[in-house]
């Protein structure tokens, strides 16, 4: 008798802590799960794309959908379904930046520092209006892949033909190297007949962040009567 209690509570201690084993494992395996299958944050995964085109020299082979621009580039980093970042109502006086940069700013998505995924926007980077003057406004953009513990912002960006990677430091934006001679800035206008060039610190206008705010909400299904074409070819209302 004895001997069965003990048999007893044994089996009930053993089939407690497999329950406790297997359920912490099960536990562990659904965070896991879980992990796995968090949704890629559009930021990263439009970064992501951005720098796998570095170096190429036209965006043709990925896609003609777009600008083969530094605009263009950038609304194809993060283009999915129902999200493009331009607007809707692209004025005819707008230009791909300034378009994005009214939509960012209608979506209160402006910001004032970078972060990696942000949208970089630069003023006045080319002379637009071929009238020799800095008055051109908003006129490239770009993706920021990092910020360097010297505040450094190193951005991917389609210029001069070219898909490529430059830099930028807001702290020292006119200065082409620091004391160790690193890169801070990169030259990103040229000289002009009647202006000197430009440092990539310079001229950065600001940054905006790019979220499911971007996206283009589903057509909302009519909730009354629609039309649907029956057999015999005439419309009815069901």
């Amino acid at each position: 008798m004895l001997y069965r209690e003990r048999m007893g509570r044994g089996v009930w201690v053993g089939a407690l802590v497999s329950a406790l084993v297997w359920g912490g494992a099960a536990e562990a395996a659904g965070k896991a799960t879980a992990k796995r299958a968090a949704p890629v944050v559009l930021a990263d995964r439009a970064l992501g794309r951005a720098k796998s085109w570095v170096g190429m020299t036209t965006l043709a082979p990925v896609s003609q959908t777009v600008s083969d621009d530094c605009s263009g580039m950038t609304r194809l980093a993060f283009q999915q379904r129902r999200l493009d970042l331009l607007p809707d109502d692209v004025q005819p006086e707008e230009n791909g930046v300034t378009a994005i940069h009214r939509k960012a700013k209608a979506l209160g998505m402006l910001m004032d520092a970078p972060r990696p995924g942000a949208l970089v926007f630069f003023k006045e980077t080319f002379d637009r209006n071929r009238d020799g003057r800095i008055n051109d406004g908003l006129t490239h953009i770009g993706i920021v892949e990092r910020v360097g513990k010297d505040g450094t912002v190193t951005f991917v960006h389609k210029s001069g033909g070219l898909v490529k990677r430059s830099r930028f430091n807001l702290q020292h934006p006119e200065a082409r190297h620091d004391d160790k001679g690193r890169v801070l800035n990169d030259w990103l206008r040229r000289k002009g007949k009647k202006t000197r060039a430009y440092m990539a610190g310079e001229l950065v206008a600001g940054f905006a962040s790019v979220d499911e705010s971007w996206r283009t909400p589903e057509p909302q299904r009519l909730a009354s009567a629609k039309l649907a074409v029956k057999g015999d070819g005439r419309s009815h209302q069901r």
